[in-house]
């Protein structure tokens, strides 16, 4: 079943949303913000999505600005970071079997369905 790791106030990952809503395929809404995700689970969607941790990060957060901009993290330490701050995980993630994409932009989430 399709997966999409959602932040309902984030406008692209509203448009993520209205996009599975609109295949008609069913799907799993996963609110991350509100049920933190384990580096485990981290480390499984950057392997999926076939990234380095670092580009799964939003980098213009305060949270990544004022404490990890500039340092030398390994990829368990950018995992670990968003784990403890899910505010940094780039979203929203959808995940289709083996396949997962980042949809920025919302349409890149059509190439997996």
């Amino acid at each position: 079943m399709t997966k999409i790791y959602h932040n309902p106030r984030c406008s692209k990952s509203r448009q993520g949303l209205e996009i599975l809503e609109n295949s008609g395929k069913p799907f799993e809404i996963v609110k991350y913000l509100d049920d933190n995700l384990s580096a485990k689970a981290l480390t499984e969607i950057v392997t999926l999505l076939g990234i380095k941790p670092i580009e799964l990060v939003r980098k213009n957060e305060a949270i990544w600005k004022s404490d990890f901009k500039g340092k030398d993290l390994t990829d368990t330490e950018v995992i670990e970071a968003m784990a403890n701050n899910p505010k940094l995980i780039e979203r929203p993630i959808v995940i289709n079997g083996k396949k997962a994409v980042i949809g920025r932009p919302p349409s890149l989430i059509l190439d997996i369905l």
